[in-house]
């Protein structure tokens, strides 16, 4: 079968497409563009790439029915948790509205399989330890809603429809499978202290008193291209016949701030001694993914640690940053 993976010239987008080819599935991208790169998908002269929104039907319907696809893996959206509470409009707009005509675009032309790539930010500050695909969703920000409202739409679409449709809930992503695949922005806590340190500052880490054992928080960081052979698994899931499900996708383990920074400091040889700054309304102490359903339902489980992570995160890092 032929897969629709939107946003697949982004960062997560373009690990998604590397993998599912190398795998050998048949595929077709679409992507606006406004953050992705399309010399992400150099090397895959086989995956074409349509450029144009989701919220197109006209365009996203003649995509689906050129090129016959069966299923979409929904990467695509804005996920920027500072912007969504800028500007929730535009977040609701893409990643909701999106959602939607896709979706309509979809029942238009017979696709009946989804994967949908969502984020543990649904669950907010969860007081559960670990985080299981039960535990109650409480998102904080405008982008964590977005991926909620996402979900109970694919749900209902799925009673109303029969479509087979699958959530993936994942944790801190950090890392590349190749430099040229790299995380080129600075939102998430690896590209930031990377940031600071070619600016010459010393990273901030917000809020040292939390109840862990160094003090600083600690999260579940899952290597981007752990994320992409997740979407993989879900995807073979769907072809094979199963109705989908929600799964958390991460390691199982956590890593406090301070242990990114020491990781960091050992990969790059930097001074990575931090400015203490005060803990950010609702930052929880510790949030950490339980991994047995995916584990057990797809078999799936992440690979790889965060020296992983951060060492060929620094090495797309050198490459990609203009100098």
């Amino acid at each position: 079968m032929t897969w629709l993976v939107t946003g697949g010239a982004g960062y997560i987008g373009a690990h998604v497409v590397h993998a599912m080819a190398a795998a050998g599935e048949r595929l077709v991208v679409l992507d606006d563009l406004s953050s992705g790169d399309a010399g992400r998908l150099d090397g895959l002269p086989e995956v074409p790439l349509e450029v144009g929104s989701v919220r197109d039907r006209g365009l996203v319907r003649r995509v689906l029915r050129e090129h016959a696809v069966q299923g979409v893996v929904h990467v695509a959206g804005k996920k920027a948790v500072a912007e969504s509470v800028a500007d929730p409009l535009r977040y609701f707009a893409e990643n909701v509205e999106g959602l939607v005509a896709l979706l309509e675009s979809c029942r238009a032309t017979g696709v009946s399989r989804f994967v949908f790539s969502s984020s543990a930010a649904v669950y907010g500050a969860p007081d559960a330890d670990p985080v299981t695909e039960d535990t109650p969703c409480l998102p904080l920000s405008p982008y964590g809603q977005t991926k909620l409202i996402s979900e109970w739409v694919l749900r209902d679409c799925a009673t109303a429809h029969g479509l087979a449709a699958t959530s993936l809930r994942y944790f801190n992503v950090a890392g590349a499978a190749h430099p040229r695949l790299g995380d080129t922005g600075a939102a998430n806590l690896v590209p930031m202290v990377f940031a600071a340190l070619d600016a010459g500052d010393p990273p901030v880490v917000f809020g040292d008193d939390h109840a862990t054992p160094d003090g600083t928080g600690v999260r579940d960081y899952v290597h981007v291209s752990d994320i992409a052979a997740a979407h993989l698994a879900a995807a073979r899931a769907l072809s094979a016949g199963s109705p989908g499900g929600t799964y958390n996708v991460g390691t199982g383990a956590g890593c406090s701030v301070r242990d990114v920074l020491r990781v960091i400091a050992d990969v790059t040889g930097a001074d990575t001694t931090p400015v203490v700054a005060a803990r950010r309304p609702g930052d929880p102490a510790r949030v950490v993914a339980a991994v047995d359903r995916i584990e057990r339902e797809l078999g799936f489980r992440a690979r790889r640690d965060l020296r992983d992570m951060v060492t060929s995160a620094w090495t797309a890092w050198r490459l990609l940053q203009p100098r």
